[in-house]
């Protein structure tokens, strides 16, 4: 049994259906590389408590690129750029918010947009990769643990849903570095704490410890918190909210999660018309990765924005 509300964000909705796991990922093999990489800066993240590693300045680094790295990135970058094409921008702009993206260790471009596009073609059915009707916690993070053949097999998963990504040269140039920009990242915010300690003054074990801080709160802990902001917007909005549209999908509209995650929580609102640029339909349900798309579209950077082709039905 389901309750459907109607434009209330009070109202909290319910599916029962349950699903299977996804076929292609019913053998249970582990994803050694993600369950090593996510285990790894969950233990990093614990240097938090350690006194050495706090500075003020890191903690501000931690908060701001969870909006910057998040909203620019994942949102504006890999999901309603790369995924969806809502809009155009220069090629160098692109390619740069590309490479912020990267740096929220969330895998590379085509294999972000492959399983993205994957979702939206088998949302709520049985081949989605990480739909919650197979469990929250399945869809939260339990996925990513587990070998999908469907998205893990690139050459498949490219050849399907990423051939517009993978003919690039850039993109492709990605898929070889990948790791070598995530360690890279490391060192540049490292380097640079200890540079701008020692040109303030400090002495090198004060550099270190300045350095130390802000790569742990701004690469670590950013990047923590950065992927259970993208992990809450992938499975509560297809279980907790509203509905102003009646979709193929459990897709909901859930505020808490539009907050945190920039606007990607009016999930209903983005089902229901995917290539939109802009999630908001109520003048309330404020979008704030639109926002900063209209910034660039202000700046003559962004151009040819999809705008909303559905229309709210009555009463929603």
């Amino acid at each position: 049994m389901e309750e459907v509300g109607r434009g209330d964000a009070d109202v909290v909705t319910y599916q029962t259906q349950s699903l299977a796991r996804p076929i292609a990922a019913s053998h249970r093999r582990i994803n050694w590389r993600y369950a090593f990489a996510v285990g790894s800066y969950h233990v990093l993240a614990l240097l938090a408590f350690q006194r050495w590693f706090f500075s003020w300045t890191g903690v501000a680094l931690a908060i701001t690129g969870v909006y910057v790295f998040g909203a620019a990135g994942i949102n504006l970058c890999y999901h309603r750029l790369l995924s969806h094409r809502s809009f155009s921008c220069p090629l160098w702009l692109e390619h740069t918010f590309a490479m912020i993206a990267v740096c929220c260790v969330q895998d590379t471009p085509a294999r972000w947009v492959a399983t993205h596009r994957l979702h939206h073609h088998h949302a709520d059915d049985r081949a989605d990769p990480h739909s919650p009707l197979v469990s929250l916690f399945w869809s939260y993070i339990g996925w990513l643990f587990i070998e999908n053949s469907d998205v893990n097999n690139r050459a498949v998963a490219y050849d399907r849903y990423a051939r517009d990504i993978v003919r690039d040269k850039f993109y492709r140039w990605i898929e070889r570095a990948v790791v070598w920009i995530t360690l890279a990242q490391s060192l540049v915010y490292f380097a640079a704490g200890v540079l701008i300690r020692i040109s303030l003054g400090g002495t090198i074990s004060e550099a270190l410890q300045f350095g130390a801080s802000v790569w742990l709160w701004g690469v670590i802990i950013r990047t923590v918190l950065v992927w259970h902001v993208t992990w809450c917007g992938n499975s509560f909005p297809h279980l907790f909210g509203y509905r102003n549209y009646e979709t193929n999908d459990n897709s909901r509209n859930n505020a808490w999660v539009a907050i945190i995650t920039s606007g990607e929580g009016w999930h209903n609102n983005h089902h229901a018309d995917p290539n939109s640029a802009s999630n908001q339909r109520h003048r309330w349900e404020i979008d704030l990765t639109y926002l900063l798309l209209r910034l660039l579209v202000l700046l003559g950077l962004a151009w040819n924005v999809q705008l909303p082709k559905r229309a709210i039905p009555p009463g929603a």
